[in-house]
């Protein structure tokens, strides 16, 4: 029937403008960070910060991609893309000062402040888990945002399956991180749905593309992407970007304005909900 064709067992989310908001400019915490040591920037190469950083993202990400996978860690991923930031902007800094400037970025972004979650955030995960939906995470990322950003928000105990490009090794748009998803979500079907579980042991039937709901705010990545892999996709349109959200809308994809229209949609949609 057409609601067994439009059921939604599982909604995977993007973390970074869709769960979580950035807080602050990258000019401000780097400079802070650097001041903070000692080494006082000129405001022109304050301003030049989140340029370079750009650059040095993109070499990083060049030389060792999904943040390092499993050739170096998390921390030294960013100490390299960290440092080199700093030797473009061709900041007075020796070797020492870089290591002494990265640590207190890196624990910075680790914290409150640098991460918000949208006020939506948790109550569209509470709405998910009391309609037996397994919510996780699909993101172009490391695994700090596991291990620490989403627990330290109050995202962490709803969030069930945890899919990072650092830890699987391949980057949305790629099928892979989708279909690694699938995977680490099928166990929690029955974990979710507890009294469906003991009723029948075979109520819990693999999870099939189509049963999957991606939402996230980036066209390629999160819409196109999860297209592909066969789920189903919408997009956010968090900070009222309306040409670019209008550009999403004529290519095809439902575009909402925060989590709370989601929940409206799947019922105007007449999507099942739950396994």
């Amino acid at each position: 029937t057409q609601n067994e064709r439009k059921r939604i067992r599982v909604i995977s989310c993007d973390v970074t403008g869709t769960l979580v908001s950035f807080l602050g400019k990258i000019e401000d915490h780097y400079g802070n960070a650097a001041r903070v040591c000692g080494i006082e920037l000129d405001p022109h190469k304050v301003s030049q910060i989140s340029t370079c950083f750009n650059q040095a993202y993109h070499e990083t990400t060049a030389s060792h991609p999904c943040f390092g996978s499993d050739q170096i860690s998390t921390k030294d991923w960013w100490r390299i893309c960290v440092k080199r930031s700093f030797e473009l902007v061709e900041a007075p800094m020796t070797p020492e000062d870089k290591e002494r400037v990265f640590q207190r970025v890196y624990s910075k972004f680790g914290s409150h402040a640098a991460y918000g979650a949208f006020d939506d955030a948790i109550p569209f995960l509470k709405w998910c888990h009391r309609n037996g939906i397994a919510t996780g995470v699909i993101s172009n990322a490391d695994e700090r945002y596991g291990d620490s950003v989403l627990p330290m928000l109050g995202l962490g105990d709803d969030m069930k399956f945890l899919t990072f490009s650092k830890v699987v090794g391949h980057e949305k748009p790629d099928a892979k991180i989708f279909k690694a998803a699938m995977k680490q979500a099928q166990p929690w079907l029955c974990l979710v749905n507890p009294d469906q579980r003991a009723a029948s042991p075979d109520s819990c039937p693999p999870l099939k593309p189509e049963e999957v709901l991606h939402i996230g705010n980036d066209f390629k990545k999160d819409y196109v992407g999860a297209k592909e892999a066969g789920f189903h996709a919408a997009l956010l349109d968090r900070y009222d970007e309306k040409e670019l959200a209008d550009s999403w809308r004529e290519k095809g994809a439902p575009v909402f304005k925060d989590l709370l229209d989601v929940v409206e949609y799947l019922g105007r949609e007449q999507f099942s909900l739950g396994s």
